[in-house]
């Protein structure tokens, strides 16, 4: 009742992590199109300035020309990302990508799990095989 090595689910899943992990840095390198490359870079841009939080409170003068001084003062954090922005897009070829690095060092773990987890298989198959010939030898 053993599965081979190559019908597992296990080994099925991790074969699938690999090469989806593979797919991931190098359209986020951008070795295929550049275009992906910033693709990836603005969609990471505005998820990051896309968090916030919104509380209410009981409108009177004073909150109103607070509200009115915070929606100025986020319009020119907008201005000041969009131009942030532009400057990055225009540097990021010798900017270092963090995303890429991360989604390397993770295909480089997975990869080295696939091959701690074939080197323990192989070492488990030579010792259930060692452990059935002293069987025979001693039958």
């Amino acid at each position: 009742m053993t599965k081979s090595l190559e019908n597992s689910v296990y080994h099925s899943i991790l074969r699938i992590a690999v090469c989806v992990m593979a797919l991931m840095v190098v359209f986020d390198s951008g070795l295929v199109l550049k275009t992906t490359k910033d693709i990836s870079s603005g969609a990471q841009q505005y998820l990051a300035s896309a968090v916030g939080v919104k509380v209410g409170v009981a409108p009177n003068d004073v909150n109103i020309l607070t509200a009115r001084i915070t929606e100025l003062e986020q319009e020119v954090q907008a201005k000041d990302r969009e131009i942030a922005v532009r400057l990055n897009t225009e540097t990021t070829e010798t900017s270092f990508d963090t995303s890429t690095f991360v989604l390397s060092l993770i295909l480089f773990i997975l990869l080295l799990l696939i091959i701690l987890n074939y080197v323990l298989d192989y070492l488990r198959t030579a010792s259930n095989k060692r452990g059935e010939f002293d069987r025979s030898i001693a039958a």
